[in-house]
């Protein structure tokens, strides 16, 4: 039997370089890359989402990316089902695959199988949701109680993605819990790329992010999506969304805006990162003052 090419999962904070490592990954493998980001998923905001640009594009295949319009809903269930279809095809092909994790969700639905094979019931759905707004610790409870695990390593703070924890073991019970056991559809290796102690550095990367977004033109990306009709309620939760079009509809100064990005995304950068330290079987590797190509050197000699 021809070996199975390996798949290998990268997770780590926002800002912290995990693309260029994925993609000096891709190289030494001759892999594709398959990106688990929701936000991502929409064409028309490649600079606000951190898209691949061009250079990327030119040294691997990227899966994925820009499959949606910002006027279109995205799910997990959606994104599930196209990313099983890509790793099947791609591993049955004799190609390896680099899986970029910017979501934890959408990472583990690549990784395990989510059982998400129709939509969510969605009379539950609001009997959920309306719970949620009256009673929020009786949906936690219950996630506690049925899948302790699961509620150990999601915000419980989160209505939506309680609510979706919830969905998924009405869907499937049996399969929550072997998430990131290695036993779902694939075999695969998890790399969590550790920062270190020195968050200050994260902090500034973060900040000179959102101002080469700003300088490249996100306020004219979301001008111009805007254009084509209402933006989806998924696509409006993206970072920058929401206030650049406070800029457009002139309820915010550009100033505020770009200060307002950095604090939700060190907000989603700090979360990732706890989400990261309870991630079970994950090798953690070194990324501070080094750069891409040693990292993916590392993540290249575990699976050697």
């Amino acid at each position: 039997m021809a070996e199975v090419p390996p798949v290998v999962a990268l997770f780590g904070a926002t800002a912290l370089g995990k693309s260029d490592v994925a993609l000096e990954l891709a190289g030494l493998l001759g892999a594709d890359i398959l990106v688990a980001d929701s936000m991502q998923a929409y064409a028309g905001l490649p600079i606000l989402t951190n898209q691949p640009g061009a250079e990327a594009r030119s040294r691997a295949r990227y899966h994925l990316v820009a499959w949606a319009t910002p006027q279109e809903e995205v799910s997990v269930a959606r994104f599930s089902r196209r990313a099983h279809t890509v790793v099947d095809e791609l591993l049955a092909a004799g190609t390896p695959v680099v899986v970029e994790g910017g979501s934890g969700l959408y990472l583990r639905a690549v990784l395990g199988d989510l059982g998400f094979g129709s939509p969510p019931d969605e009379a539950r759905r609001h009997v959920l949701e309306d719970l949620w707004r009256r009673a929020p610790e009786e949906l936690v409870a219950e996630l506690r109680a049925r899948a302790p695990d699961v509620a150990a390593r999601i915000d419980l703070q989160n209505g939506r993605r309680v609510i979706r924890a919830l969905e998924s073991l009405d869907v499937r019970p049996a399969q929550t819990d072997r998430l990131w056991s290695g036993e779902g559809r694939h075999a695969y290796r998890l790399v969590a790329l550790d920062p270190g102690h020195d968050r200050a550095a994260l902090k500034t990367r973060i900040d000179r992010r959102v101002d080469d977004m700003l300088a490249r033109g996100a306020l004219e990306e979301v001008a111009a999506a805007r254009t084509a009709g209402p933006l989806s309620r998924t696509a409006a939760q993206a970072i920058g969304v929401r206030e650049l079009c406070a800029v457009l509809d002139g309820e915010l100064l550009p100033a505020e805006a770009a200060a307002r990005m950095k604090t939700r995304t060190r907000a989603l950068a700090r979360r990732q990162l706890t989400w990261m330290r309870k991630l079970p079987d994950a090798v953690r590797i070194p990324v501070a003052g080094r750069s891409p190509e040693a990292v993916a050197g590392d993540v290249l000699s575990l699976i050697g």
